[in-house]
């Protein structure tokens, strides 16, 4: 049985950020602890790494139309989430590598925004599930996040044209990489109000989400609660790098 923590494990820290693929990635799968925690006075921001340029089956949509449309929606549910500001890095949807440029760009958000927590996307393959094989841009935007916390954000050698834009080096205290597995040491209880504005945030995707978004999501959260003793949960694998 992992080791549960609540969701502060140091009541010094007070600001996040989220690094993830696309537009409506972090609803999935963060978005009851990103609620709770702007409840609690956090700051909280929003890094997507892709454009959205490609998820949608309809022939007659643009990659540019889609583009927009995905990224009024990801605004919309950063508003409804009570996120401080939502960064957008634009990489080409569904081409997505951990490449240094990628990194470099992440690294200069964590310089300029300088969260205490860092939450991101695992950047293995989850094979576990039956019926999902997993999106290759969600490990790409996890390995690019997590190694511009470590060293690239931290170090000032990394890249010197940062210092002259006046983003000095930062140290994020802890990284919250999303999993549901065993792996798992760190759960957000989540309370029915956490729940359903994770629920509203989700929804203002209207170009992605299904039309039973609602039991789905309550059914996946419930099954994770069930995991660790509480009603409704998401969970991590938290890392203390401070």
């Amino acid at each position: 049985m992992p080791d549960i923590t609540a969701v502060v494990t140091d009541p010094s820290l007070s600001s996040a950020m989220i690094v993830v693929a696309h537009a409506d990635d972090a609803e999935y799968g963060c978005s009851g602890t990103v609620a709770q925690l702007t409840r609690r006075g956090w700051d909280v921001v929003y890094v997507l790494c892709t454009d959205g340029s490609r998820g949608s089956e309809d022939r007659d949509l643009s990659g540019e139309d889609l583009s927009a449309i995905r990224r009024r929606e990801q605004i919309e549910a950063g508003v409804i989430l009570g996120l401080k500001a939502v960064e957008f890095l634009g990489y080409p949807d569904s081409f997505l590598m951990p490449s240094l440029e990628l990194r470099k760009d992440i690294a200069r958000m964590i310089r300029k925004h300088r969260p205490d927590v860092l939450i991101t996307n695992s950047p293995a393959r989850e094979l576990s599930n039956n019926s999902y094989i997993g999106h290759p841009d969600h490990q790409a935007a996890g390995e690019a996040a997590l190694s511009a916390v470590y060293p690239t954000s931290r170090d000032h050698l990394a890249y010197p044209d940062m210092l002259k834009e006046g983003l000095e080096p930062h140290r994020v205290q802890e990284v919250w990489v999303m999993r549901s597995g065993d792996d798992a040491n760190h759960i957000v209880d989540l309370t029915d109000e956490d729940l359903e504005k994770s629920i509203s945030a989700l929804k203002a995707h209207t170009s992605q989400v299904p039309s039973d978004v609602d039991d789905r999501v309550k059914e996946w959260k419930a099954r994770n609660g069930e995991r660790h003793g509480v009603k409704y949960a998401e969970s991590f694998r938290l890392f203390k790098l401070g």
